[in-house]
C-alpha cells in the first residue's frame, strides 16, 4: 500500500470514531432528558395524591326526627299513623325546622291527609309521597326566607288501617 492510500484510510477511520462517539453523546443526553422529564412527571403526579390527601372527608348525615303523624286518608275509613325523619344539611337547619315546627306539620299533615290509601300501598307510591314531602319542607318558612337544605326523608314507620 502506498502512502496516500493509508492516509485515505486513517482520515476514514477518525470521522467514523468521531461520529460514533457523538452518537453515544447524544444518545446520553436523551437518556438524561427523558429520565428527568419523567422524575418532573412522577413529582407532579404525586403532588396531586397529597392534595387529595388533605380533602376532608364527607360530613357525617344530619337528621331529625318528626313526632309521629296519624290522619285520616282520604275517600275511605282508613287513617296512616307514620314516622317521619328528615335528612338535612347541618344543624342550622334543625334550629330552624325546630323553630317553624307548627308549620312543619301543619304542612306535612296536610299532604298525608290528601293522599288515598291506594296511593301509598305501592313502594312508587311511598317514593312519590317522599318527592312531594321533599318540596313542602324546600318551601321557605317566611315569603322572603330562604329554603330549607331538606336532603331526603325517611319513614321508620309506615302503618295504614
Amino acid at each position: 500500500m502506498s502512502e496516500s492510500a493509508e492516509a485515505a484510510e486513517s482520515a476514514e477511520a477518525a470521522p467514523a470514531k468521531s461520529s460514533k462517539k457523538m452518537l453515544f453523546i447524544i444518545i446520553g443526553v436523551v437518556v438524561l432528558l427523558g429520565g428527568g422529564g419523567a422524575a418532573a412527571w412522577l413529582m407532579t403526579q404525586g403532588g396531586h395524591g397529597d392534595k387529595e390527601a388533605h380533602v376532608e372527608p364527607p360530613k357525617p348525615p344530619v337528621f331529625i326526627p318528626l313526632e309521629t303523624f296519624t290522619v285520616n286518608l282520604q275517600g275511605s275509613e282508613q287513617y296512616l299513623q307514620t314516622d317521619i325523619t328528615l335528612q338535612v344539611a347541618d344543624q342550622a337547619q334543625i334550629d330552624a325546622i325546630k323553630l317553624y315546627m307548627p308549620l312543619v306539620r301543619s304542612r306535612l299533615l296536610g299532604l298525608l291527609s290528601s293522599k288515598q290509601a291506594d296511593e301509598l300501598y305501592t313502594p312508587e307510591g311511598k317514593k312519590k309521597l317522599i318527592q312531594e314531602i321533599v318540596a313542602q319542607m324546600k318551601k321557605p318558612f317566611h315569603p322572603n326566607g330562604k329554603p330549607q337544605d331538606v336532603n331526603d326523608v325517611l319513614f321508620t314507620s309506615f302503618v295504614i288501617q
